[in-house]
């Protein structure tokens, strides 16, 4: 079993051991989460979380605590050569933390410094989350699902396809219906599945009618056994627009295949403005505004995240009274991958030829400005209920601290996104707090760090727990603490 780092919870009460039935002194009963494991000597609970350590409940992982340079951080009575420890230096997160769910009692660390002259406090807990899940965003143009199609893992059910964004699709995982509303099964994998991901580490996930993919936060998408490279450079009108100047000259026409808005160049605003002659070849699909259509094919894997591989097959006609023998076309993707020379024959059939060396030229920088194709990874979660309790007396006043600004939200120290409106609703990006920060209980629900900052006197002002407030002097002293730096690129979470 891991060694014993520290306590991180008050003892339960004899009544409550008792309540639970509690006989045998080798035995405690951890009151962490409503499952209430007995845990005997030197064994661990359901969530490997909480042991039993000499007769004792411990929380077995260290209590992470972020420092500058982890190296030069000295705990009192250690060598002060350089001078006291300056608590701008270091950062408690609630990771190892411990919780006090379902929250009757004070959070495990409620940690009291002066930060620049001003007296804080940041209340530091793991929160134990039903209403929890992740948004995937996965860089592809390529058809992974049509919307609300259902995502599984492992043969079950565990969120859906969300509406796509510019050169990206996205899927909702987890939430409170997949981990408690259906089947035992479906929550436990829904469970274990969100719990991987936001922990960095990959899945195998298929969507209904769809793709089949592997995702890592961090990493490029595996899609249908492939690994995905770019993301696009823009939908068929916008690649038109970039490069049109580079064509003209080189190209009589250019028609960029998208699944969402294929291009014409000569029709486009771009052609136009550039004088380009009408080139008299119509694609299918729906004519937005002129050199813009859609629906010109069905979602798929091929060109432009479309189930084209013929590109000629979305040509629908073309206009003898406009075109001519000899017309040069250029038909791309919006990733640069998938790119065709033609030209015009004398019946106006257009017939494969070798592409130019300045077109390919403009063809790859076209994948030049694809950024790489990435898995993004994104924790959501609501905050509220008891978690707030473990904080202050009067819950409602820490929500509407945070509203107006006043107290700071962080997860594992990282910056989250607030959601407005009520509770605590927030986004956090996994890639940015440390390594091995989310756990799980086995309810099912995820657990998930979460420090709240404040200012001491406004703390105070909205029913803190002013008597458990301890200096961090003494928590590194007698916590034990594992140091490390934040994460590569992320901010230190002191402002």
């Amino acid at each position: 079993m891991t060694p014993h780092t520290h306590a991180s919870t008050d003892a339960p009460k004899a009544t409550a051991l008792a309540a639970a039935g509690k006989s045998d002194p080798a035995i405690v009963t951890c009151d962490a989460c409503p499952v209430l494991c007995r845990i005997r000597l030197g064994q661990t609970g359901a969530c490997d979380r909480y042991g039993n350590v000499a007769g004792r409940l411990a929380r077995l992982d260290p209590l992470t605590v972020l420092a500058r340079n982890p190296e030069r951080v000295r705990f009192l009575g250690a060598d002060a050569s350089d001078g006291p420890l300056a608590a701008r230096e270091v950062f408690v997160t609630a990771i190892g933390a411990g919780t006090t769910y379902p929250d009757y009692k004070p959070a495990p660390f409620i940690v009291g410094a002066e930060i620049d002259g001003v007296d804080t406090v940041t209340v530091v807990s793991e929160g134990i989350f039903s209403y929890c899940g992740l948004k995937v965003k996965i860089d592809t143009d390529r058809h992974l699902g049509t919307e609300c199609a259902p995502v599984r893992a492992e043969g079950e059910v565990i969120g859906h396809v969300t509406t796509a964004e510019y050169g990206s699709q996205m899927l909702s995982l987890g939430g409170v219906r997949h981990l408690t509303g259906g089947s035992k099964r479906e929550g436990v994998v829904t469970c274990e599945t969100v719990l991987a991901l936001a922990n960095g580490e990959a899945r195998d996930l298929t969507i209904d009618g769809g793709a089949a993919l592997t995702v890592k936060a961090g990493q490029a998408p595996i899609i249908d056994g492939v690994r995905e490279q770019r993301m696009r450079v823009g939908c068929g009108s916008a690649t038109i627009g970039i490069f049109a100047q580079q064509w003209q000259g080189l190209a009589d026409e250019v028609i960029v295949v998208d699944d969402h808005i294929t291009g014409v160049l000569t029709e486009h605003q771009a052609g136009r403005f550039l004088g380009m002659r009408p080139a008299g070849i119509r694609v299918r699909g729906r004519r937005s505004t002129p050199g813009r259509y859609f629906q010109v094919a069905s979602p798929g894997l091929a060109w432009g995240g479309t189930d084209i591989v013929d590109p000629l097959a979305i040509i629908e006609r073309i206009d003898p009274r406009l075109a001519w023998p000899g017309l040069r076309l250029l038909m791309v993707s919006t990733t640069g991958e998938h790119a065709a020379w033609f030209v015009l024959s004398e019946a106006l059939v257009p017939e494969s030829a070798p592409m130019p060396e300045a077109v390919a030229k403009i063809v790859a920088r076209i994948g030049e400005n694809c950024e790489p194709a990435l898995c993004s990874v994104l924790f959501m979660a609501g905050a509220g209920g008891s978690l707030r309790a473990g904080a202050t007396e009067n819950p409602v006043r820490l929500t509407e601290s945070i509203h107006r600004g006043e107290t700071r939200v962080t997860a594992g120290g990282a910056p989250v996104m607030l959601w407005p409106g009520g509770g605590i609703t927030y986004m956090v990006d996994v890639t940015r707090l440390p390594a091995g920060a989310f756990g799980a209980v086995p309810t099912p629900a995820l657990v998930a760090p979460i420090e709240f900052t404040l200012p001491r006197a406004l703390y105070a002002a909205i029913g803190g727990h002013m008597g458990r407030i301890r200096p961090l002097a003494d928590i590194l002293e007698t916590a034990r603490p594992r140091l490390i730096a934040p994460p590569a690129g992320v901010g230190w979470p002191w402002p």
